[in-house]
């Protein structure tokens, strides 16, 4: 068939990419650069590939960051699973090469899918015509981070002092600060009486019972 002899040429003609961006410490592949090097080809050959979403399901994920800290936030995204038919088509000879190809992508609430499209397209590239790179895929469970000399973060400004704590109000209830300072607690976000003093003053009682809810 006319097409495989087309596609063979392309295989032929690109021997391996460097890899031109970065991502969470990780260096990766363009599609830009891909369809940079494949796309000339392509045209040269007469060949188009086509690309349909077979199904698309997405999922809720839900995490914190800066867990334990006084920047500790909740945070949502989609993670997005795409399964997508690649057809290669020879416009010369009308001969087609079928192709099946699932991916996912996680990103922000409108970019989920967007990710899981140009994840499947640039991977599919790559493995079809066996395109090495210079380094591990980023989709590599055993790929690792980029050597890099470690740099010393600059310290974090004090946190400003938000006045006294005070443990129980007029009505004879707790405070709210010092509600949430308990609840904290509790919740081990706050295990050492040095956090608190960090943030408030406090009398030698409330010290007292904050050292008695910390080694509960």
């Amino acid at each position: 068939m006319e097409i495989y002899k087309k596609l063979l040429k392309i295989q032929q003609e690109v021997k391996g990419l460097s890899k031109d961006k970065k991502g969470n410490n990780y260096t990766y592949v363009t599609g830009n650069k891909i369809l940079g090097f494949i796309k000339p080809l392509m045209d040269e050959n007469s060949l188009i590939l086509k690309q349909e979403i077979l199904s698309i399901d997405n999922e809720r994920q839900d995490y914190k960051t800066g867990i334990g800290t006084q920047y500790e936030k909740e945070k949502s995204e989609i993670l997005t699973k795409v399964m997508m038919r690649f057809t290669w088509v020879d416009c010369e000879t009308g001969e087609t090469d079928v192709n099946l190809f699932g991916a996912n992508g996680q990103n922000e609430w409108e970019k989920g899918l967007g990710s899981a499209l140009t994840y499947a397209e640039r991977y599919f590239l790559l493995k079809y015509f066996h395109i090495a790179t210079d380094e591990d895929d980023i989709d590599n469970p055993d790929r690792k981070p980029e050597e890099k000399t470690p740099v010393k973060s600059p310290s974090p400004a004090p946190a400003k002092k938000q006045g006294e704590l005070i443990e129980y109000g007029p009505d004879g209830n707790y405070t709210i600060p010092f509600f949430n300072v308990k609840t904290a607690i509790e919740e081990g976000r706050v295990t050492n009486i040095s956090q608190v003093t960090a943030v408030y003053t406090f009398s030698k009682d409330v010290e007292l019972s904050l050292t008695k809810l910390l080694t509960k």
